[in-house]
Order: C-alpha cells, then structure tokens, then sequence
C-alpha cells in the first residue's frame, strides 16, 4: 500500500510516517518505479504501535527500545516495565510542574481586580524575575 493507504490503515498522518522513517523508528521502504513509498501489513502495525506510545507520552529514544523490544520475542518484560515506570516517573514530576504552574496562576487571577485599573498582579509577578524560579513558579 501508499503512503495515503498507510496513514488510513494506521491512524498516522504521511507527515508522521516520513518524520518516523527519518528518524529511524520506521525502516526505508521499498519504492516503486515511480518513487512511491510501499508499505506491508507489517509495517502498519507498527506505525499503530508508535501512534499508541506517542498517546502514552513516551518519547522517540523510548519508543525506538519499546519496538525493538516488541519485535524481540525473546525478551523478557523486566525491561519493558522498567522503561514503563522510568516514564510514570517523568509523567509525575511533570503533573507536579503543572499543578506548581496552575496554582501560582490561579493564586495570582485571584489577587488581580480584573478591572480598568492598569495594576495588575500577574503582570508584575511576570515582571520580576526574582520572583520565579527557572525550575518553576511558587505561590505566596
């Protein structure tokens, strides 16, 4: 099948299909006397299977070990899971950052008038570089 075919068949734009293929999740394909990309059966599953690690989060490098893994049917889970937690590990310290970064914006909405005055709390907290830290925002 095309490119189109695949992309329909798997639930992955061409775009994505091309980007995988240059970054080395997919292999080359073979092509047709007109410079058509082919694709198999085979090669559909696996664009499903990196279309559902990207919905999980996990990055390129994290999925390149994930289909290695996959295709390796003598491999022993221990690592499949340990890649697993390694990303419930990044997740949680990422929802943490966003809880920090919500709360100090609600914290701060909810000190700001919201009216024709021209102070204005969020802005002057955006305004003072002392007050965030690069790693995140704290409250008051």
């Amino acid at each position: 099948m095309n490119i189109g075919e695949a992309a329909r068949e798997s639930g992955v734009t061409a775009k994505m299909i091309r980007y995988y293929e240059s970054v080395g999740l997919l292999s080359a394909k073979a092509r047709t006397a007109a410079g058509y990309r082919i694709y198999s059966a085979p090669e559909v599953h696996s664009l499903r299977f990196i279309r559902q690690a990207r919905r999980l989060g996990f990055l390129v490098e994290d999925i390149r070990k994930l289909l290695a893994l996959w295709q390796d049917r003598s491999r022993a889970s221990a690592e499949v899971k340990s890649i697993a937690l390694e990303h419930v590990t990044e997740l949680d310290r990422r929802i943490a950052e966003l809880t920090e970064m919500r709360d100090t914006l609600a914290h701060l909405a909810a000190h700001c008038h919201g009216d024709g005055r021209p102070d204005c709390p969020i802005l002057e907290r955006l305004a003072d570089t002392r007050a965030m830290p690069a790693a995140g925002c704290h409250a008051d």
